[in-house]
């Protein structure tokens, strides 16, 4: 699921890999929005997004020379993307715990109301809580597991990609898929508990 807007020229990427430091300024410029949406998708803390994204461009500057095909363009600037937020996932000390505590009256309402029923005039509201509480429930996977849960459950993005992207096996994929769905719901209960 490349972005169709990315319209760069084989002689201006050319340009580029040889030093033309107008075209590589114009194909960062090209390639921003790709790269601010693996980003997003990967990296929560709105505080964090810019500096993940100007390691990629840093990163993407400094291999240009070293990109030779046959993927796609596209598909070299996704995996450094995500590559660099993985890592960048990684290197965090700590991932924070979720307790009941931890969330606002609004997300616990949300999160009760939700396992009650589905539906209901409310329902965009407690979606955008939902939302809110899984993305701290997912903050507390291992920084692997975050990248597999988002890009598959939340991206719906098929293994067969997700594996291109990342480097990792289609198996190795599915495992971490299996095992963050099953902490997940080891952390939903313990929240559901008193």
């Amino acid at each position: 699921m490349e972005d169709p807007s990315l319209m760069i020229s084989a002689p201006l990427l050319h340009a580029a890999q040889q030093g033309d430091e107008a075209a590589c300024t114009e194909v960062i410029v090209a390639s921003y929005p790709l790269i601010a949406r693996h980003v997003r998708s990967q990296i929560r803390r709105r505080a964090d997004v810019e500096d993940v994204i100007q390691e990629v461009i840093m990163k993407i500057a400094l291999k240009l020379h070293q990109y030779h095909g046959p993927q796609p363009f596209e598909h070299w600037l996704s995996r450094i993307a995500i590559t660099t937020a993985y890592d960048w996932l990684r290197k965090q000390k700590s991932r924070p715990a979720v307790s009941a505590g931890d969330l606002s009256e609004q997300e616990l309402g949300a999160l009760e109301h939700a396992l009650a029923e589905r539906g209901g005039a409310d329902h965009s509201l407690r979606q955008d809580l939902l939302g809110g509480l899984l993305d701290k429930l997912i903050a507390m996977l291992h920084p692997r597991e975050q990248v597999v849960i988002r890009m598959l459950d939340l991206e719906e993005r098929p293994v067969r990609e997700i594996a291109d992207l990342t480097g990792w096996s289609e198996s190795k994929i599915k495992v971490t898929a299996h095992r963050s769905r099953k902490k997940l719901a080891e952390i939903l209960n313990q929240l559901e508990q008193p």
